[in-house]
């Protein structure tokens, strides 16, 4: 997630990606992203297995901006918010 045009990236794991970025939209959660204002999903990736999406985590989480921001371009090259945006999104986003 990010603030963007501020530029500041957030990295994260949850098992519910819609709950986790609706808390992070409305800032209910308090801390980093309440703080920053990082409330626009740009990208986000599915894994079966919590530690394989940990070990991804860690592994982003390593990497220079540069790296993280073409990671982003790659998937979704205008930045677009894809919860606002739901023809955008994967199906396991949409409601219903």
């Amino acid at each position: 997630m990010t603030n963007r045009p501020y530029g500041t990236l957030y990295i994260g794991v949850t098992n519910s990606l819609e709950r986790r970025a609706w808390q992070h939209k409305h800032k209910a959660t308090g801390g980093f992203t309440a703080r920053y204002g990082v409330d626009r999903l740009v990208y986000f990736e599915e894994f079966r297995d919590v530690n394989n999406a940990i070990a991804r985590e860690k592994q982003i989480k390593g990497w220079r901006r540069s790296k993280k921001d073409a990671l982003v371009e790659a998937a979704n090259p205008s930045w677009a918010d894809w919860l606002e945006d739901a023809m955008t999104i994967g199906p396991s986003l949409r409601s219903g």
